[in-house]
């Protein structure tokens, strides 16, 4: 099992959900974040004063997936989050040693 984390602009979300849903993932988390890479922030004017914007709004979504979805997880995520433009975001995976449903006890794949 795997945990792949994705970073990636917030108007992109439903595309990225659709796109997980669409090959039969079903359940993702969604946090909020700030943050920056080669973007660096940029510059803003409010009421005439102009200030700088050091973190950018981003989102970031983690998906438990059996091993084998990792890949496909990955390019279906890659494809729905792409804009060409810089900012697009970064995605992670790592191990994931043990999933338990609280529910009913299900653990591992059956967790999934």
């Amino acid at each position: 099992m795997k945990i792949v984390m994705a970073i990636i602009k917030p108007f992109k979300l439903e595309e990225v959900r659709d796109a997980l849903t669409g090959i039969g993932v079903h359940g993702l988390t969604v946090t909020e974040v700030k943050g920056y890479g080669r973007q660096k922030g940029h510059t803003e004017i409010y009421r005439g004063a102009e200030y700088a914007v050091s973190f950018l709004p981003k989102l970031k979504i983690e998906v438990a997936v059996a091993a084998d979805l990792t890949g496909s997880v990955i390019d279906a995520i890659a494809a729905a989050a792409r804009t060409g433009q810089i900012g697009d975001g970064k995605i992670f995976v790592v191990p994931l040693e043990k999933a338990v449903r609280i529910r009913t006890g299900e653990t591992d794949a059956d967790a999934l």
